[in-house]
């Protein structure tokens, strides 16, 4: 059984990695962020406390994400898993 908790938001990821998104990254998930962990639609994300993962709701989110994010991994203090719901 996995268990997973929280509800974190744009700026409380950046602050956990160490790092500022990219302002056009931000923007995008400020405004498609999923408060329900629960079936996580298309074009949406929901970010997990523990673990610390950002669950998309497509692969497309993901890439999105996932490609504005992956130049700055060596800057992160901590690893940040993303995945897609499904």
């Amino acid at each position: 059984m996995n268990i997973m908790l929280g509800n974190l938001s744009v700026s409380e990821i950046e602050a956990r990695l160490g790092i500022k998104f990219p302002q056009d990254i931000a923007d995008f998930m400020s405004n498609n962020h999923q408060e329900s962990a629960q079936n996580v639609p298309p074009g949406k994300w929901h970010c997990f406390d523990i673990p610390f993962n950002l669950v998309c709701g497509d692969v497309e989110t993901a890439k999105k994400i996932y490609g504005a994010l992956k130049d700055k991994s060596a800057e992160c203090k901590e690893s940040l898993r993303i995945s897609v719901n499904g």
